[in-house]
């Protein structure tokens, strides 16, 4: 019996049970401090923008953001630590 007619076995030919990808999932506080320093850099990029335009609402949303990364990096750090 080939592997082709085994239950299970992937129809473009390939034997069954090999080149199986794994994939890797990323912990949620990896996740957090990855999605916080993204914000961070947002924010500083909102932050110096609303400067050089002189736009005080873009300026203030720029920090709100910025402040916003630093938590929920910190948060993911936290996380972290306490191993949730």
């Amino acid at each position: 019996m080939s592997s082709d007619n085994l239950p299970g076995a992937p129809a473009d030919g390939r034997k069954a049970g090999f080149n199986v990808r794994k994939e890797k999932v990323m912990k949620e506080s990896t996740k957090d401090q990855v999605q916080g320093k993204l914000h961070e850099v947002k924010g500083k990029v909102k932050e110096k923008a609303g400067q050089l335009i002189n736009s005080p609402d873009l300026e203030e949303e720029g920090q709100i953001e910025k402040t916003a990364g630093k938590v929920q990096k910190k948060i993911g750090q936290i996380e972290e630590v306490l191993g949730i």
